[in-house]
């Protein structure tokens, strides 16, 4: 039986739904997910080097405030108490927005193991030896691979792109990239992250592989993709999707406008702009 979409649902999960960041952000499960993985690779690290007889012994969770959402760390311990994970130490209960940054880019398609490796030195800031570097490294490259490689549904009724740029390290310098985010809005009216790309470039070719990742892990079909003007997305999205309608989402158009407008009149603005998109 085939499953019928709610569109009043879907249209009010687009103004109540979940954002990519802020509390119970998108974002955080993918941020929760590789900091965790990145302290057990640090005390499989530290053990491995412990001289006296020691092992792992659970692990004691703390509310973590970061830049997405709070959430739950679970922190591993060791028998003997000596261990001091250093991503997220002992007492911290912060993370900071630099740090998520780097975390949430390691998730994006495109980054080799030596480009993951020494993301992954930046974002210990030398604070650890080349061995916890590669065991860190070598734990958290699964985790990425599954989370990059995983099953699509067939249908998403709406697509949005979008782009996080930054400065990342690339044969000992930084350089400005854009990470494209690929938000979807599935069939119970649920947002969802479906991939993070990086690329210096835009255009026909980079979105056709960005596609075509998108086609080979089982979407087959996409009713609306919102766009930013992005160069060449609309033809290439055509040429695997022809059936696929492509709109300028609303969001950077509001942006630009309210840029010509005072501070004090942004309320009154906004109100009388929404009817416009509705």
């Amino acid at each position: 039986m085939t499953q019928s979409f709610d569109f009043d649902k879907a249209l009010k999960a687009l103004q109540e739904g979940q954002a990519l960041t802020g509390k119970n952000g998108i974002l955080t499960p993918l941020i929760k997910q590789l900091t965790e993985a990145a302290l057990v690779a640090e005390l499989d690290s530290y053990l491995a080097n412990d001289l006296e007889a020691n092992r792992k012994n659970g692990s004691t969770k703390k509310t973590l405030k970061a830049p997405t959402g709070n959430f739950e760390l679970a922190t591993p311990r060791d028998r003997n108490g000596t261990f001091e994970p250093q991503l997220v130490k002992k007492h911290q209960t912060t993370l900071s927005d630099e740090i998520e940054r780097k975390i949430i880019r390691l998730f994006a398609l495109g980054m080799s193991y030596t480009d993951i490796s020494r993301e992954i030195e930046d974002l210990y800031a030398f604070s650890v030896s080349s061995a916890t570097i590669s065991a860190v490294t070598d734990k958290v490259i699964p985790e990425l691979k599954q989370w990059q490689q995983r099953p699509l549904e067939a249908i998403y009724p709406f697509i949005w792109l979008d782009a996080i740029h930054d400065k990342i390290r690339e044969e000992g310098r930084y350089v400005s990239k854009a990470v494209y985010t690929v938000l979807a809005l599935n069939l119970e009216g649920k947002k969802e992250i479906l991939g993070l790309y990086l690329s210096e470039n835009e255009g026909a070719n980079f979105w056709l592989s960005v596609l075509t990742d998108l086609q080979n892990r089982g979407l087959k079909d996409i009713l609306i993709a919102c766009v930013d003007g992005l160069t060449g997305f609309p033809e290439a999205i055509n040429s695997i999707y022809p059936q696929t309608e492509v709109q300028l989402c609303v969001i950077h158009p509001i942006r630009n406008s309210i840029k010509y407008v005072a501070s004090k009149h942004h309320k009154a603005f906004m109100a009388d702009l929404k009817p416009v998109y509705r």
